[in-house]
């Protein structure tokens, strides 16, 4: 058995994710406790957005960014409880679960990933004015063609902005950018017996309109320092796995205007020889994704005691 990890990206959050975990394990209470003293400045801690909410605190993409990332490495560290043996040969994120990764691999500490990723969020949030974007997911055509569908409104509506955002699974591609763009795009696919479902958010993620959030993100990763990599990670920009501390930086910045190529990512991992996918996080997102892009693999998740005694199950050694 290879097992690499992945770990899910904004829109997993919940209100209660991690609470019966860090009830239940100390290793997992702990990350909240690390989490909550990271940003010891906010009005309401971190572990009581995510465990209490509310609702409409915890969906802000400054607080759902450094809440998923801390609710997924809760759900790591109850999983090194209980097989402290189990080791990774890859590790991924999508989206935001990069930096889950990287905490994961030994690249990041979680005391500068938290802080980091509630400044991500901001910078992502007021990239774009409110009304201004949109994001809409593809289903029912190739990423080859809802790229062609992209350049031919570019091509129709000069300086406007629309493209992938996210390579998700086959047939599921999901696009961003300008909201008159974004239209314009759902209407060929439409037209081309695809379906386009707009997303409620709160910002075009993902493509060239987040240039500015890229460049605030660019200053502050200039003062974390980066540490070696105990084990591959893929990117979402590039999907090469890498143990090089001196790339890190650069492809986060890229990641956030670029496509996250979740696709690519996967078979990444299947290439390296990984046959089973252990997803820690809230929700199970990226388990539904996985099997779409590679049936050969097994995947479990965990994001509570129940799926965590499931996977325990399923890993530990016969």
């Amino acid at each position: 058995m290879k097992v690499a990890f992945v770990f899910p990206g904004q829109g997993a959050q919940e209100v209660g994710m991690g609470r019966a975990l860090a009830e239940r394990y100390p290793s997992a209470r702990e990350v909240f406790s690390r989490a909550d003293r990271a940003l010891q400045g906010d009005a309401t801690p971190l572990s009581t957005l995510c465990f209490e909410g509310p609702a409409s605190e915890l969906m802000l993409t400054a607080n759902t960014q450094p809440a998923v990332l801390t609710a997924s490495l809760a759900c790591l560290a109850a999983l090194r409880s209980r097989l402290p043996e189990l080791q990774p040969a890859m590790v991924a994120g999508h989206s935001l679960g990069e930096y889950t990764a990287l905490v994961c691999a030994g690249a990041l500490t979680l005391e500068d990933a938290v802080p980091l990723v509630r400044l991500r969020g901001e910078a992502m949030q007021e990239a774009v004015a409110p009304g201004e974007g949109a994001m809409s997911a593809v289903m029912g055509l190739e990423d080859a063609q809802v790229q062609a569908l992209c350049d031919q409104v570019r091509d129709a509506l000069p300086g406007r902005v629309v493209s992938p955002a996210n390579f998700n699974a086959p047939s599921q591609v999901v696009i961003a950018g300008h909201a008159d763009a974004v239209a314009r795009a759902e209407a060929l696919v439409a037209a081309r017996r695809g379906r386009a479902i707009p997303l409620k958010v709160s910002a075009p993620f993902h493509c060239a309109l987040m240039a500015p959030a890229a460049e605030r993100l660019q200053g502050a990763l200039g003062a974390i320092p980066v540490g070696a990599l105990a084990v591959p990670v893929v990117p979402n920009v590039d999907a090469v796995a890498h143990q090089d501390p001196s790339r890190v930086r650069g492809l986060l910045v890229r990641q956030v205007a670029g496509t996250v190529r979740w696709t690519d990512c996967v078979r990444a991992l299947a290439a390296g020889g990984v046959d089973t996918v252990l997803e820690l996080g809230p929700g199970a997102v990226l388990k539904g994704l996985l099997k779409r892009i590679d049936k050969g693999l097994r995947v479990y998740n965990v994001s509570d005691p129940d799926t965590l005694d499931q996977a325990v199950q399923a890993l530990q050694p016969a």
